[in-house]
């Protein structure tokens, strides 16, 4: 079964339809007596395949669709959704809505965004490419990726499986205020994760690579190489004692700090005072030296869009400069309640890089691990830990001794514990080890001193 003849959309035919459905259902909205409504139609299709000790395990074809809509009575709002698109259940799924927001209570932050704030440029920011790959091409790629993690070593005696995943969609989204867009967007990647060693000393780590485009994503055998030498240098954990000491945060993790600095300047967090961040607008939150920039417009990356998930605009701004707050990341609900207005991040941010004027272009990830000297590496953060009320930061970790700038072996049964808020401010560098996850962009980043329980 090909992936062309079961899965591709007809998107091209669809968007047309998709607007007469969001437009539809506003007429009906309005004759109703709503004040005002929105309305988003969608649909999905993906294909992931999952192998294990060279079998396939599961292949899974996913295909979804959804009517959603908001009406507003006022500063009164309800809301109901349908994967039926017939006319009958169009009206019915705008009635219930309607019913709704007649009987809710009154919210004075409740409404569609300014129409001054709605977008009105959709440049094509690249967003969609479909990858022709059925489940039997899929599984050989994986099964590529798990035999070149096994052919790494001896020591890799099973795997917790190799997967490949397509997906890919459109929407169009419309409201009473004059808003009507939406456009069609893939996503897809591979991941490997072996197994080293037998009985209590076996060890796991993974890899993946993903990307809009299928010819970015990494080599299949590299990946599966990446992730056995990831697993096998594991085998030398143990244990250290309690102490405080330097931390480097691996690319990746170090992409978590920067998902709890949008936490905690998230309108939700704010209006419900809990973030340790309240008030923290025009003050500074991070080390001197670091910029965090937002860029919604790069062509093909992940976290791009015109707009937000309520059509408002979305545009470049700097976040941090030079360690002090300019902005929130806001949506036109929790910017009323904070008596703000809406930063287009309603659905979260949009292309977020992390970056020090101190970095050098030699900075990698050797040279991290010599600007730490002795101290900790940290590889896998386990469990929550995280208060974003206090600030109060404590994890379960698993990661590497260092010594003099190289690495010893490697430490599990540990525990990693500080204050985001001295964390952020303790920041001593970041690598020119930069990686890209999803919507968020940084290199390594190196804490001054953390406290580390051990034995």
């Amino acid at each position: 079964m090909s992936r062309q003849s079961s899965l591709r959309l007809p998107i091209s035919e669809n968007q047309a339809q998709f607007r007469e459905l969001v437009q539809d259902a506003l007429k009906h909205a309005r004759s109703l007596g709503a004040s005002d409504a929105a309305a988003e139609v969608s649909e999905s299709a993906g294909l992931s395949v999952s192998v294990r000790n060279k079998d396939i395990e599961t292949v899974e074809q996913t295909r979804d669709r959804s009517l959603d809509v908001t009406v507003f009575a006022g500063q009164k709002r309800g809301s109901a959704s349908t994967s039926d698109f017939s006319p009958q259940a169009l009206r019915e799924t705008v009635e219930a809505a309607w019913h709704i927001a007649r009987y809710t209570a009154e919210d004075p932050a409740a409404g569609l965004p300014d129409a001054a704030d709605l977008a009105t440029e959709f440049p094509d920011l690249q967003l969609y490419h479909p990858w022709e790959i059925d489940a039997d091409q899929a599984a050989r790629l994986a099964l590529k990726a798990e035999r070149a993690a096994s052919a790494v070593s001896p020591l890799i005696t099973n795997t917790d499986g190799a997967s490949v995943s397509t997906f890919e969609g459109h929407f169009v989204l419309g409201n009473s205020r004059g808003f009507l867009a939406g456009y069609p967007y893939s996503r897809h990647s591979l991941s490997v994760a072996p197994i080293a060693g037998r009985g209590a000393s076996m060890q796991r780590d993974y890899w993946y690579t993903a990307d809009r485009q299928a010819s970015r994503l990494a080599d299949a055998g590299k990946v599966g190489r990446y992730a056995a030498e990831r697993t096998l240098a594991r085998l030398s954990a143990r244990r250290i004692k309690t102490g405080r000491f330097p931390v480097l945060f691996e690319a990746p993790l170090a992409l978590g700090l920067l998902g709890a600095l949008v936490q905690a300047t998230s309108g939700g967090a704010l209006y419900r005072k809990a973030s340790f961040l309240i008030d923290s607008l025009g003050k500074p939150v991070l080390a001197g030296h670091i910029q965090v920039a937002e860029d919604p417009l790069v062509a093909g990356a992940m976290g791009s869009s015109a707009f937000d998930d309520e059509g408002v605009r979305t545009q470049a701004r700097d976040v941090v400069q030079d360690g002090v707050l300019q902005g929130y990341f806001l949506s036109t609900y929790t910017a009323r309640k904070l008596n703000m207005r809406t930063t287009g991040n309603a659905g979260g941010s949009h292309n977020l890089s992390l970056v020090s004027r101190l970095t050098q272009p030699g900075d990698d990830f050797r040279a991290m691990l010599r600007k730490m000297g002795t101290g900790f590496l940290v590889t896998e953060l386990i469990g929550q830990g995280v208060n974003y009320v206090t600030g109060d930061y404590s994890r379960g970790a698993f990661g590497y001794w260092v010594k003099n700038g190289e690495i010893q072996h490697a430490v599990q049964e540990v525990t990693i514990a500080g204050n985001l808020a001295d964390m952020f401010r303790q920041i001593v560098a970041v690598g020119a080890d930069v990686i890209n996850r999803g919507s968020k962009s940084s290199g390594s980043i190196l804490i001054e001193q953390m406290a580390i329980a051990g034995q």
